[in-house]
Parts: structure tokens; C-alpha cells; sequence
């Protein structure tokens, strides 16, 4: 198997390197990718979600890769989910790590309260991507750790493309193709648009818990590995 490992909003393929080393010292080849926009120096706007899509599939194919285990993290939920329906017949299994599971539909946006979503259409509306603020950081994706590490993080993240957020997929859930699926859940998230045993349910599945904020990838990268080996 290998894993392919997809990030959340603001964040790169850097993201995932201590889970990803930590894989591979299991005897398990991964893939950290970077989606369109994301990347330092990218122009997130004009960027779509079929993009991000495109991208996934294309690496996939590019390395020939089988038996592929796509985990998602926070909104990397969704294209993991639509690369599934694409290429079945490469994907052993779907993982989402604090992950939104998409519905048929319904965009990430849509999953915000009626305030945040307004909140966030209003910045795309201005300028064609949704900026992240240190505050959101501290409160939201890594609330209690320390302040050097949230500033860290926070400064190799990048603006998000408006459209990855406004934009909605026309597919149904993985397990309808037959595709087993995870859901790995931190146990202190607070980031997650609804609660993670939610969206857990809609692949048919109850949470895995890690220890951890939404960011627990950077801060305990050997459990979540762990936790991946084992979904």
C-alpha cells in the first residue's frame, strides 16, 4: 500500500512530513502532496476544487500507484473523496483525519454556520481567497500549545482559494463504490464545521481518536501514524 496524503485548508504537503517519515519507517511508502494554489508563490485565486481533483489523480497515475490509501486532512476530506470516485480501482481504502466528508452538493462553505459561511463568501467576494488570521490559529486549530508553535505553523501557511471552500462535488460517499473508510478523529479538535462523529457517520463509521487539536499531525505525528496503520 501506499499513502497519499492530502492537506487541509492554508496548508502544504509539509503538513504531513513527520506522519509521512513516520510511515515510511513502518515499511510504507507516502506521498505528502501540495494542492493547486497552496504552494509558496502560487496565485490561489482563479484556482477550482476540479483542479485539486485533477491534481491528486494525476500524481496517482504519474507514479502508478495501487492499492492507494488517501487520507484526507480537515478539508482534503473532499478531494480524497472525489479522486475515489475517479480512479476506484487504484484506492484500497479512504481515511479522514479531522476531515470534512463531503455530501453531494454541499460545498465546505455550506457546512459553516449561516454566519461563518456569510463571513467567508464576503472575503472570497473581495478578494478570490479566504485569508487565515493568527487569532484563528490560536483559538481554533492549535488552541493551548505553545505560542512559538502556532506561529510556526502559521507562517508557512498560505491563503486558501476561494473556490476550494465555495464549490461543491457531484458524488456520493466512497463506501457507496465499495471502498472501506476511516475516520480518525483528534480528541481536542475544535476546527471541524460540524462534530467529527457526524461526519464519521456519513461513510458508516465511528471515529478513531488521536490525541491532539486539529493540528495534531505537527504535534503527534507517531500517534496519528500509528493510528493510520491501523484504520
Amino acid at each position: 500500500m501506499t499513502f497519499v496524503l492530502v492537506p487541509g485548508a492554508w496548508h502544504g504537503a509539509w503538513v504531513w512530513h513527520g506522519v509521512a517519515r513516520r510511515l515510511v519507517e513502518a515499511g510504507l511508502p507516502a506521498l505528502p502532496l501540495t494542492m493547486p494554489g497552496l504552494a509558496f508563490g502560487d496565485d490561489p485565486r482563479g484556482v477550482r476544487l476540479t483542479d485539486a481533483v485533477d491534481h491528486l489523480v494525476a500524481e496517482i497515475e504519474r507514479h502508478d500507484l495501487r492499492d492507494v490509501v488517501l487520507v484526507g486532512h480537515s478539508w482534503g476530506g473532499g478531494p480524497i473523496t472525489a479522486a475515489a470516485h475517479r480512479i476506484p480501482e487504484r484506492v484500497a481504502k479512504v481515511v479522514y483525519y479531522s476531515a470534512w466528508v463531503p455530501l453531494r452538493g454541499v460545498s465546505m462553505n455550506d457546512e459553516l454556520s449561516p454566519e461563518n459561511a456569510a463571513y467567508v463568501r464576503s472575503l472570497v467576494d473581495q478578494g478570490g481567497t479566504v485569508p487565515l488570521y493568527f487569532e484563528a490559529v490560536q483559538q481554533l486549530l492549535m488552541q493551548d500549545e505553545p505560542e512559538a508553535l502556532q506561529r510556526v505553523a502559521f507562517d508557512l501557511m498560505t491563503p486558501q482559494p476561494g473556490a476550494y471552500m465555495l464549490e461543491a462535488f457531484d458524488v456520493g460517499p466512497v463506501t457507496a463504490l465499495g471502498i472501506p473508510a476511516a475516520f480518525v478523529l483528534a480528541e481536542r479538535d475544535r476546527a471541524l464545521a460540524r462534530p467529527g462523529e457526524e461526519f464519521a457517520a456519513r461513510v458508516d463509521t465511528k471515529p478513531i481518536m488521536v490525541p491532539g487539536t486539529h493540528e495534531s499531525l505537527l504535534t503527534h505525528p507517531a500517534e496519528l501514524a500509528e493510528a493510520l496503520l491501523g484504520a
